[in-house]
């Protein structure tokens, strides 16, 4: 509508902490940086939304966490979307790494926790996206697969760094979901495919809403009380416009932002 002032969603922080490898040690490198990547900011912005990262408080920042009130920005934004990113750590799903690779961010594991628990209780929608959906199954009570190779040898290959954004495979749309029925009924899509870890036991109070039919991996779920949460495996923000050859996640932005605006307009 005119006039109306544009939706604020809040992006949750991906975290570089001095010693990632790979990662040349001198200048800006040598500090802690939290980054809200370009792609997945302008994703929401071609919704006609605004973009904000909300920072997260690390054992070497300045601030306290007393100083960072996560509520506060719940209560300000209009919606949360979780990005992706490093590993779900095993612990927070009860589980110790089976490979020193796959020990994950604990700390951007709490910090998520507590900006979604923030989000979730301030009757904000929240949409996660790749790591987003495994950490939410497991703030919600699920588990993962570490590694889908080593754990799931007969699974097909979901991550392939060679060709990262460009790697898809098909998905299954469950007839009767909400995701189905954004799409009208659509059974089967293309996807991107950039994960190694996946859901094992998929938590309570969340649906399947789109598997990979070549085994059984969970590419979207939905929870199936009154919060607004929903979350994809793949990147939507990697998808190019106008690109036939795969799944055009318009939709499903929209379909976050009218959360938004119905929870906006409510209050």
């Amino acid at each position: 509508m005119a006039g109306e002032s544009p939706l604020l969603i809040g992006f949750s922080a991906r975290i570089y902490t001095p010693g990632t490898p790979g990662i040349h040690l001198d200048g800006v490198w040598t500090r802690t940086l939290h980054f809200l990547e370009q792609s997945v900011a302008n994703w929401v912005l071609r919704g006609g939304a605004v973009a904000l990262m909300v920072p997260a408080v690390t054992t070497d920042s300045v601030v306290t966490r007393g100083d960072l009130n996560l509520r506060q920005y719940a209560d300000a934004l209009d919606g949360l979307v979780l990005q992706g990113g490093n590993d779900v750590a095993p612990e927070t799903y009860g589980q110790t790494p089976l490979h020193p690779d796959w020990h994950g961010d604990r700390v951007r594991d709490l910090y998520e926790i507590e900006l979604v628990d923030a989000f979730v209780s301030a009757g904000k929608p929240v949409f996660g996206i790749c790591r987003g959906l495994q950490l939410l199954n497991v703030m919600y009570g699920g588990t993962l697969v570490q590694d889908i190779a080593t754990q799931r040898p007969a699974a097909r290959a979901h991550r392939d760094s060679s060709n990262y954004e460009r790697h898809f495979h098909d998905v299954e749309i469950v007839p009767g979901t909400r995701l189905a029925q954004l799409y009208g009924g659509l059974a089967q899509a293309t996807v991107n495919s950039i994960h190694h870890q996946a859901i094992e036991k998929l938590a309570p109070g969340f649906a399947v809403e789109a598997r990979c039919p070549d085994d059984g991996t969970v590419e979207a779920v939905r929870h199936s009380g009154e919060a607004w949460i929903a979350a994809v495996q793949w990147h939507p923000e990697f998808h190019v416009p106008g690109d036939p050859a795969t799944f055009d996640d318009s939709r499903l932005l929209a379909d976050f932002l009218a959360a938004a605006r119905r929870r906006r307009d409510a209050a």
